[in-house]
């Protein structure tokens, strides 16, 4: 059976969606293929991000992601929207959910371990659901 394309969908692809790719790998990739992208890039992930999920989960983001756009990622069965509040992406199609996080750029790092746990809960959710 073909595993499900899962897409995690933000503006810059740089942060919230690549914490959820990253995670997605680590926990659920025997069930799904995960992915990421935004409407627009970045020159690099953000590195609160790539330093927290390095000290938390030993993930080093930089080795096997990068910031890119939609149209560069397989067409997915599930496409996530990580939250709006820095502007709503527009994929050509509606989004299957969306999480409403925030953006935890700039912040301290309580708040980012804070979106990321939030993202690994809804990802665990994801696996344990039929979709």
């Amino acid at each position: 059976m073909r595993k499900k394309k899962i897409a995690f969908i933000c503006v810059h692809n740089s942060c919230r969606s690549q914490i959820a790719e990253a995670l997605g790998k680590a926990l659920a990739e025997e069930q799904f293929d995960f992915y990421s992208a935004g409407t627009d890039t970045k020159p690099q992930i953000n590195q609160d991000a790539v330093r927290l999920m390095k000290k938390l989960y030993g993930i080093d983001m930089e080795q096997t992601q990068y910031s890119k756009t939609f149209d560069k990622m397989p067409t997915p069965d599930i496409a996530i929207s990580m939250g709006c509040d820095v502007g709503c992406p527009y994929i050509g199609r509606a989004f299957d959910e969306n999480w409403g996080l925030k953006d935890p750029t700039g912040r301290r790092d309580e708040v980012f371990i804070g979106v990321i746990k939030e993202i690994e809960r809804n990802i665990l959710q994801l696996k344990n659901r039929v979709l």
